[in-house]
C-alpha cells in the first residue's frame, strides 16, 4: 500500500511539473520548441505580421489545451495506478467520480467559451471587445491593423519572458498574458511608477537587480488597468519610446545601469567644454548612430596631449549626437575598469582620430 501511494505521489508531482512547464514554459522548454505556440504554429500564423490575430488565436487554443489538464491527469493516473480503478469510474470512489465529472465540465465550459469567442470571426473575443473600446467609432479590425503595422517596426521596445512580454510602439503600450493581451493608446493613459523590488541576485546575471512595476491606467473607465514589470536598467529605453511622462508620486529611486551612469557623467563633463559654432552655411545632419536625433557634438582637439598616440585633430563634420558618442566612447574602454573611463581615450567612430572627453564639444544652437 505504501509503495502504491508513493507511486501516486511521484506521478502527481511529475504531472504538476509538466503542466506548469506548459503553462509558463521555462527557457529550456522554449528552446526545445515545447510550447503551445510552437506546436500550433501552422494554425496561429505569424505574430510578426498579424500580432492581434495571432494572440486572439493563441489565447483561444491555450484555454482549450489548459482545460484538458485535469482530465489528462485523471487518465494518466488511471494507467500509472491501476489499483485506483480510475479507468472504470463506476468502480472507483465517489471523490474520484466527482473529480472526473468536474474535469469534463471544465472541458465543456472551455469549449463553449472558445466557440463563443470565434463567432463572427472572433468578434466576441475579449481582445476584440477591448479594441472596440479603443476604436473611437472605428471597428476593432481597424485598430488591430494599426497595431499590426507598428508591431512590424524594428524600433519598438520589447522586454519580458516568453508569454509575458511588454511591448511599446510609437502609439501603443501592450502586455501579453496567458489568455489576454492588454492594450492601451499612449495618448489616453497615465503611466505611474507604483513599486520597486530589490533582489540580491538575478537569475540572468547573478548580480543585484531592481525591478520596477508601472500601472497603466486608461482614461476610458471601461478599459481594465494593468501592470507592467521590467528591469530598472531598461527604464531609459522605455522612456525614450513613451510620448507621455512617467509619474513617480512615491519618489522611488531608480537604479541606473553602468552605461547610464557613465552617460550622465559624460554629459556633465561635456557641458563644461568649449561650445562649437557651425560655420556659416553648414547645418547639422541627423545622427548616423541612432538616425533619430540631430547631431549635436563635434570633436575638436582642445587638450594639451602632444605625445605620440595621444589626441589628434578630427576633421569630420558633425555626424553624431552626444548620447551615441558617449555610448561609443564607453564601448571602447576596458569594461573591467569603469572608474578609468572618463580619463581614457577612444578613436573617432568615423575617421578613427584619437580623442578624449575634453575634445567633445556641444554644438551651439
Amino acid at each position: 500500500m505504501a509503495n502504491e501511494n508513493t507511486l501516486t505521489l511521484i506521478y502527481t508531482i511529475g504531472y504538476l511539473f509538466f503542466a506548469l512547464c506548459l503553462i509558463a514554459p521555462p527557457t529550456e522548454f522554449v528552446s526545445a520548441g515545447l510550447t503551445i505556440q510552437n506546436v500550433m504554429s501552422n494554425y496561429l500564423g505569424s505574430e510578426e505580421f498579424n500580432f492581434i490575430y495571432y494572440h486572439i488565436k493563441r489565447s483561444t487554443i491555450t484555454l482549450l489545451v489548459h482545460s484538458l489538464f485535469p482530465l489528462g491527469y485523471y487518465i494518466g493516473l488511471g494507467f500509472f495506478a491501476p489499483h485506483l480503478q480510475l479507468l472504470t469510474p463506476w468502480k472507483t470512489g465517489s471523490l474520484w467520480q466527482i473529480y472526473l465529472g468536474l474535469s469534463c465540465v471544465c472541458i465543456i465550459i472551455s469549449s463553449i467559451l472558445a466557440f463563443w469567442w470565434t463567432k463572427k470571426k472572433f468578434n466576441k473575443h475579449p481582445i476584440a471587445q477591448q479594441l472596440e473600446l479603443l476604436g473611437n467609432g472605428d471597428s476593432w479590425r481597424a485598430v488591430a491593423a494599426s497595431i499590426n503595422i507598428e508591431f512590424r517596426r524594428v524600433d519598438k521596445f520589447t522586454t519580458g519572458t516568453h508569454g509575458r512580454r511588454v511591448i511599446v510602439t510609437d502609439s501603443w503600450v501592450m502586455k501579453t498574458s496567458t489568455y489576454f493581451v492588454y492594450v492601451a493608446h499612449q495618448n489616453d493613459i497615465h503611466l505611474t511608477l507604483s513599486k520597486a523590488e530589490e533582489h540580491d541576485t538575478s537569475y540572468e546575471s547573478l548580480t543585484a537587480v531592481q525591478y520596477l512595476n508601472f500601472t497603466v491606467q486608461g482614461i476610458n473607465p471601461k478599459l481594465q488597468p494593468f501592470t507592467i514589470r521590467l528591469n530598472a536598467f531598461e527604464f531609459r529605453d522605455l522612456k525614450d519610446k513613451l510620448s507621455s511622462p512617467v509619474r513617480n508620486a512615491r519618489n522611488i529611486v531608480i537604479k541606473q545601469s553602468l552605461s547610464d551612469q557613465f552617460l550622465e557623467a559624460f554629459r556633465q563633463h561635456i557641458s563644461s567644454n568649449t561650445v562649437f559654432r557651425l560655420p556659416q552655411g553648414m547645418e547639422a545632419d541627423t545622427c548616423i548612430g541612432c538616425m533619430q536625433k540631430e547631431s549635436d557634438v563635434k570633436l575638436v582637439k582642445l587638450c594639451d596631449n602632444v605625445e605620440e598616440g595621444e589626441c589628434v585633430q578630427c576633421y569630420c563634420r558633425p555626424m553624431w549626437c552626444l548620447e551615441c558618442m558617449g555610448k561609443w566612447f564607453a564601448s571602447r574602454q576596458d569594461q573591467t575598469r569603469p572608474e578609468s573611463w572618463l580619463g581614457s581615450k577612444a578613436p573617432c567612430p568615423t575617421c578613427r582620430a584619437t580623442f578624449c572627453v575634453l575634445d567633445v564639444c556641444k554644438i551651439a544652437n
